[in-house]
């Protein structure tokens, strides 16, 4: 059995900015604070890590509660924020999926920071849901390397089998999609759609690098043999 995985973001679509502005919106709804002029990173880290940062930027102690309270507005916030921008499926993306759909003893799964509820609303809006059986998501992870244990634990569990991580591939825009790959022993296909070029994905050794998953015949060779 082979599994890939993928992250959302930057990989499968671009939000236009609708997640940074529920979240950043959440923050000061939820708690009364105006936001800071200070951005905290969003780039390939977890809800979870995210949460914690913008938190801290705004002298809110993050307890389990504080943190229940901030998810609570960002969920109820994020599908009119998805509305409101402009956002897009990236290229090859459909297609892609598709081919992988066709492929006997393959199962697609999920490797992302958003959490999972913030997941299934994102891939809900851009009608991408019901592609994904099975994940690792950042509703408790402050660490990319643990989403992607989470993630093959539960293609596992799924499965009723243990996968050889050899068999594991994992497709992202970040170098922390690849580093997080190399954590659980799986190859890893970088794609330039996010906030990384190719030439710097590539400083990360990842097994194959696309500027979009239109030029991925590559991976679905290997995936076939």
């Amino acid at each position: 059995m082979r599994v890939v995985f993928f992250d959302i973001d930057g990989t499968l679509i671009l939000s236009g900015g609708a997640g940074r502005a529920a979240m950043e919106g959440a923050l000061c709804r939820a708690f009364n604070v105006p936001l800071h002029h200070q951005r905290v990173s969003f780039t390939g880290r977890t809800d979870r890590a995210i949460a914690h940062d913008l938190l801290t930027l705004h002298n809110i102690e993050d307890t389990a509660e504080n943190w229940q309270r901030f998810r609570d507005v960002y969920l109820h916030d994020l599908p009119s924020s998805l509305h409101q921008f402009e956002g897009v499926i990236l290229p090859g993306v459909v297609e892609f999926i598709n081919e992988l759909n066709r492929l006997p003893r393959l199962a697609v799964g999920l490797l992302t920071g958003n959490i999972r509820e913030g997941a299934r609303i994102k891939l809900a809006h851009y009608g991408l849901a019901g592609h994904f059986a099975f994940g690792g998501f950042g509703d408790d992870h402050f660490h990319r390397d643990d989403v992607a244990r989470e993630a093959l634990a539960a293609a596992n569990a799924f499965l009723g089998e243990e996968i050889r991580t050899e068999h594991v591939w994992v497709i992202g825009d970040t170098p922390l999609d690849v580093r997080c790959a190399r954590a659980i022993g799986a190859r890893v296909a970088a794609v330039a759609t996010g906030w990384h070029s190719a030439a710097e994905l590539a400083r990360e050794n990842p097994d194959l690098v696309f500027e979009n998953l239109s030029q991925a015949e590559p991976l679905l060779d290997l995936l076939t043999k």
